[in-house]
């Protein structure tokens, strides 16, 4: 019953985030006429300071109960996203909120990660784990498939700031969900909680780095997730410009596709059963990275869309299998006491890499052209299952 409270809240959360997918560079590119510069700073020093932001809270969230912390995110996000359309009926917003926004909204999501892998820990057995994160994931997929689509007609009729306002509101449901959850939460072990002390602050790295499989998997997911980030905004480039795709043409390549995500993380379960934890986290992990390549051999026409599909179906499949299952292996392998610092810092770490590659790769893009960039990414990415050559390190 309690997880059902918290999987509705994420639910509702998640659609609120991809109703709003894309809406902030929307707002500064169609109301406040930001350039190219300014619409890729606000990706990234968003996303760069906002995990600066959330350092110091891993270790503050660890040795406090992780409800309260959930409600306390969910209220930040609903109050720093409502000042947008606030700012906008009063013909007051600027790009600077928007990026003060971005921080906040960064900062929290990490925390709000990190706070409910925790949670999620103490309220369900071991066994329970990978059906849950399995649900969680198959919840982001549909959501994924439902919300661009739905926000994107929002934008349509009411203009750009309402699917802003929707997410809003999706973390106050979600605030309110979690408050209605019931139930007793320990307190956790109280270890001089009064000073935060600077080991506390890099203590979920040192057992991260400790630790060889985490290790291995935290270099793998940070450049993995990285290299594919980094290449969808010059795709998007060179779809939506030379090879004259519609913007409805390059929605629907992103957005079918998230079937495979819906259909991969159904299948996580059976295949862990059925081959074990370590075969399918190393096979998917390493079976996500042949995909990716193939986008630089994209032409016009139907053909190139169902190129785009294909590999993004593969991609996401792979992805959905991948997800659960290392989402479970990390919270088994981190002892209850250190698991909102360990999350906490994982996601400091991917977000910031995968901001740092975005730019980086924006500049290739327009050094090189955007599919030179592309494959480039594409082969990078699979040399990343070199990480997973010692598989001896995953079974132990």
């Amino acid at each position: 019953m309690r997880f059902g409270w918290l999987w509705g809240a994420y639910g509702t959360s998640a659609l609120g985030t991809w109703l709003a997918f894309g809406a902030f560079p929307l707002i500064a590119i169609q109301v406040l006429r930001a350039g190219p510069a300014e619409v890729a700073t606000l990706a990234c020093v968003g996303a760069v300071v906002g995990a600066a932001v959330a350092v110091p809270l891993g270790p503050w969230v660890e040795f406090r109960r992780k409800r309260p912390v959930l409600i306390a995110m969910d209220l930040v996000r609903f109050a720093a996203l409502l000042t947008i359309p606030l700012a906008f009926a009063l013909d007051a917003l600027t790009y600077l909120q928007l990026l003060l926004v971005s921080v906040i909204v960064a900062a929290a999501d990490i925390t709000f990660r990190a706070a409910s892998g925790a949670y999620l820990k103490t309220m369900l057995p071991a066994e329970d784990l990978l059906l849950a994160n399995a649900r969680f994931e198959s919840t982001t997929w549909t959501t994924t498939i439902i919300g661009p689509p739905l926000g994107g007609a929002a934008i349509g009729l009411l203009g750009p700031v309402a699917t802003v306002v929707a997410d809003a509101v999706s973390y106050l449901l979600s605030a309110l969900g979690l408050g209605a959850m019931g139930g007793h939460e320990p307190a956790p072990q109280r270890r001089e909680v009064a000073r935060l002390r600077a080991g506390d602050l890099l203590d979920g790295w040192r057992h991260i780095l400790a630790d060889a499989a985490l290790r291995r998997l935290l270099l793998n997911t940070s450049l993995f997730n990285g290299l594919v980030m980094a290449a969808q905004p010059l795709l998007a480039v060179l779809m939506l410009g030379p090879l004259g795709f519609s913007p409805w043409q390059y929605g629907l390549a992103f957005a079918a596709p998230s079937i495979g995500g819906l259909i991969g993380s159904r299948l996580a379960r059976p295949l862990v059963t059925r081959f074990g934890q370590h075969r399918v986290l190393v096979a998917s992990g390493a079976l996500r990275a042949v995909w990716p390549v193939g986008l630089a051999f994209i032409g016009p026409g139907t053909g190139g869309l169902l190129l785009v599909i294909g590999v993004e179906l593969g991609l996401i499949f792979c992805c959905g299998v991948f997800n659960p299952v290392h989402a479970t292996y990390r919270l088994e392998r981190t002892a209850t006491g250190r698991v909102a610092r360990t999350l906490s810092a994982w996601s400091v770490t991917t977000k910031a890499t995968t901001a740092l590659l975005t730019a980086a790769w924006g500049g290739l893009g327009a050094l090189l052209g955007p599919r030179t960039a592309i494959g480039l990414a594409g082969v990078l990415l699979l040399a990343t299952p070199l990480f997973f050559l010692r598989a001896s390190a995953f079974t132990k």
